[in-house]
């Protein structure tokens, strides 16, 4: 009989130690199928800081029509575009409207993806070198976001820098991190972050 008390004290205790593991777990899950929903309406934007491409910045030749000069996608950041791609297809969208920075880390990111025809906007163009032009850049950008249209089932995906991101919604992203945001209704709405979603 104390054995079987005492086996039922300790699942207690464990089940009170593990509950904010598993709660936590189960926002989480909720939280990404909220997100997952939001880019399925037409109501998410996804941001996606390109691929996993080591070192910081460009080379000093940085040529923007000649990957040879950039920082590009490590084998491992291949992989990370390729899953992606799999993680859209996976969540009902294998087609989206596809946009990407015309630095050769993003262009490959997004062809890897396999998502659809990307289309090249210089507006995802990354301004690390040129901070003093980042701010025109992000209301330019948010301005384009407010203007186009939103699509079931074929979100508005863009692939780009961190400071890009960063600069329209103050969130510092990992590579290949996605963050959605929802879509702005005019270029002075606030930019609202429905959540991020981390990949391998």
């Amino acid at each position: 009989m104390f054995a079987f008390h005492n086996t039922r004290y300790l699942l207690l205790i464990a089940g009170l130690l593990l509950y904010p593991v598993f709660s936590s777990l189960y926002a989480a899950a909720n939280d990404q199928r909220a997100v997952w929903q939001a880019l399925r309406s037409g109501d998410g934007i996804a941001m996606i800081r390109h691929a996993l491409a080591p070192g910081t910045g460009d080379p000093a030749n940085f040529d923007v029509n000649d990957c040879s000069t950039q920082r590009n996608l490590s084998d491992e950041g291949r992989e990370q575009a390729q899953g992606i791609g799999k993680l859209f297809k996976g969540s009902g969208m294998s087609e989206v409207r596809l946009f990407s920075s015309q630095w050769c880390r993003c262009l490959e990111t997004a062809e890897l993806m396999v998502l659809g025809a990307v289309t090249k906007q210089p507006l995802l163009n990354s301004f690390f070198r040129n901070r003093e032009e980042g701010n025109k850049q992000t209301a330019d950008l948010q301005q384009w976001l407010s203007q186009q249209e939103k699509v079931a089932d074929q979100p508005l995906v863009l692939v780009t820098h961190q400071v890009n991101i960063t600069g329209l919604t103050g969130i510092f992203p990992s590579s290949g991190e996605i963050v959605v945001i929802r879509h702005p209704a005019a270029a002075d709405t606030a930019i609202e972050v429905i959540g991020t979603i981390e990949t391998d």
